[in-house]
C-alpha cells in the first residue's frame, strides 16, 4: 500500500497488536469480516464493529484505533480525517470500491494510508440492475402488493417484450459490461458510452455513440459510471427531455448521477414508464437505517415514493456473499499488508490517487 501525498512513517513493530475498528457494519457482514481478518491478521489486531457510521459526531469512538475501516455511507472530510490523524489512526480501508466521501487531498497531508477495494463483484451490481428493470417493466412490485390483498386483476401493469428493444449502457467498466451482457441474452440492440470502448462489449454488437443519441434512442438506460465532477448530475432535465416518454431507467451506481429535481419533474408530466433506483443522491443519514418510525423529511425522496412505477431499494446491488466476502477479504488483505509494512506493493494497493475514485 502507498500513503495518498506523502511516506507513512509510522509503522506497526514486531508483534505489536494494532486495534481495528469498522464502521457501519451490517449484521450479515460481519461474520465474513471477522473471518477474513481471522485468517489473514489473527493474533496481531482486534478488530471491533459498530453499526453507526463514521462521521464528525461519531469519530470520537475511533480514538485510539489505528486501523479504520470505513464504508461508503461514512463522512471522512478534511474535519473527520484531521480527527482520526490526532486520535491515532494512520490506515484507512475503505469497504467499497468507491470511495468518493473521502478527501484524498486532506488525507495525503495528514500522512495516512487509504485503501479501498478495488472491485467486488460486478455480476451482482448488473444482475441487481436488471432486477430492477424488469421489476418496473413488469410491474412486479406492484402486482405482489394486490395478490397479497388476493386481488387477482391485471388492470394497469402491463409490461413490454424488451427483446428487440435497444438497451443503453452508460459506462461500459466491469458492471456496465456485466449488465450489457445479460441484455444482449435477451437480445436487445446495445447502444454504450464510455471514454474508452470495450472490446468485449464490441464483440456483443454494442455501438458507442454520445450520450444524447444513447438517452434519445434507448428504451432501456441504465447508469453504471462513477460520481465525479464530469457525471454529476449527467441525467438532468435536458437528458431527460431526450429519453423516450416510455424508456426505463435504471441507476444502481451513484445517486449523484441523477438530478432528482429533474427526475420529479419528468415524473409528473407522466414521462418514462417506470424508474428503478438502488441509489439516492441524498442517502446518506436515510439508507441502512430504520426510518419506519419517522417523518421522512426528505420531500424529494418521499415523492419520488409516491410515483407507482418507481422503485427505490437501499443501496443493496453489492449486497451478494459473493461481493461481501471479497470485499471482506480485500480488506483484510490491505490491513494485512500494512502491518507488514507492504507500502510500496501494488498487488495489494487500492486507493490511488490517479485511480478513479467514484466507480461502484
Amino acid at each position: 500500500m502507498r500513503a495518498l501525498g506523502a511516506t507513512v512513517t509510522v509503522r506497526p513493530g514486531e508483534g505489536e497488536h494494532v486495534e481495528t475498528v469498522a464502521y457501519g457494519v451490517l449484521a450479515d457482514e460481519e461474520a465474513l469480516l471477522r473471518e477474513a481478518f481471522g485468517r489473514r491478521c489473527a493474533g496481531r489486531h482486534e478488530l471491533r464493529c459498530l453499526r453507526l457510521f463514521l462521521d464528525a459526531d461519531t469519530v470520537p469512538t475511533a480514538a485510539g484505533h489505528e486501523v479504520v475501516l470505513s464504508g461508503v455511507n461514512d463522512r471522512l472530510d478534511a474535519r473527520v480525517l484531521r480527527a482520526l490523524a490526532e486520535g491515532g489512526t494512520r490506515m484507512i480501508s475503505q469497504r467499497s470500491t468507491g470511495y468518493n466521501s473521502i478527501d484524498l487531498s486532506a488525507a495525503g497531508k495528514l500522512g495516512l494510508t487509504v485503501a479501498r477495494v478495488s472491485y467486488s463483484s460486478p455480476h451482482s451490481v448488473a444482475e441487481f440492475a436488471w432486477a430492477l428493470a424488469l421489476a418496473v417493466d413488469r410491474g412486479i412490485v406492484r402486482a405482489a402488493h394486490r395478490t397479497r390483498e388476493f386481488d387477482f386483476r391485471l388492470d394497469g401493469p402491463m409490461g413490454r417484450d424488451l427483446h428487440g428493444r435497444t438497451a443503453g449502457v452508460v459506462g461500459t467498466g466491469r458492471i456496465g459490461a456485466a449488465f450489457a451482457r445479460i441484455a444482449h441474452g435477451f437480445g436487445m440492440r446495445l447502444l454504450g458510452w464510455d471514454i474508452t470502448e470495450d472490446p468485449d462489449c464490441l464483440a456483443l454488437g454494442m455501438k458507442y455513440v454520445g450520450r444524447e443519441r444513447l438517452f434519445a434512442e434507448s428504451d432501456l438506460v441504465s447508469l453504471h459510471v462513477p460520481l465525479v465532477a464530469d457525471t454529476h448530475h449527467m441525467v438532468d432535465a435536458a437528458a431527460l427531455a431526450l429519453m423516450k416518454d416510455d424508456a426505463v431507467l435504471v441507476n444502481s451506481s451513484r445517486g449523484g448521477l441523477v438530478d432528482t429535481d429533474a427526475l420529479l419533474a419528468t415524473l409528473r408530466a407522466g414521462r418514462l414508464s417506470g424508474v428503478g433506483l438502488d441509489v439516492y443522491e441524498e442517502e446518506a443519514g436515510v439508507f441502512l437505517l430504520d426510518k419506519s418510525l419517522e417523518v421522512m423529511t426528505d420531500e424529494r425522496l418521499a415523492r419520488l415514493m409516491t410515483f407507482p412505477d418507481v422503485l427505490v431499494t437501499s443501496h443493496q446491488a453489492y449486497f451478494t456473499r459473493d461481493a461481501v466476502g471479497r470485499i471482506a477479504e480485500t480488506t483484510a488483505a490491505d490491513v494485512d499488508a500494512y502491518l507488514a509494512g507492504r507500502t510500496g506493493d501494488d498487488n495489494v494497493l487500492v486507493g490511488r490517487p490517479e485511480a478513479d475514485p467514484g466507480a461502484v
